[in-house]
């Protein structure tokens, strides 16, 4: 695996989660204790005018660090701002990506995003990884 300080301008890391399941987000929903049932019950989503169950949004935003997993000996995520684009519904596949912008001896400056499968971005964003 190529090292995160080896990356240049314009290159990026990627990874593709598996489809959201209803488990995920009942998972999700115990470990952050929103139950707002839009995001696990069908009926209550579609009362919503939603199309079906959605993802919580922090859930989707709480992946984007996977990215960087492999480089927490080196470095770690110094500041996050991410803004939500889109929603993310049942059986969505995420690629989650972080394309490097600028970097310094201290820090790796990068351009973040969530895409779904058809190619829409719901979440985009920044992260500075400051490396120890």
């Amino acid at each position: 695996m190529t090292s995160i300080t080896e990356l240049r301008a314009g290159e990026s890391l990627q990874t593709t989660l598996s489809p959201v399941s209803r488990m995920d987000l009942i998972k999700y929903s115990g470990a952050s204790g929103d139950f707002n049932p839009i995001h696990t019950i069908d009926e209550e989503a579609k009362k919503a005018d939603l199309p079906g169950i959605i993802a919580h949004g922090m859930w989707t935003m709480g992946n984007l660090p996977k990215l960087f997993t492999p480089y927490y000996e080196i470095g770690f995520i110094q500041d996050y701002q991410i803004r939500f684009a889109g929603m993310v519904f049942l059986n969505d596949v995420i690629t989650l990506q972080a394309e490097l912008e600028d970097k310094t001896e201290e820090h790796l400056h990068f351009k973040v995003s969530a895409i779904n499968q058809k190619g829409k971005e719901v979440i985009k964003g920044k992260v500075r990884f400051a490396l120890y």
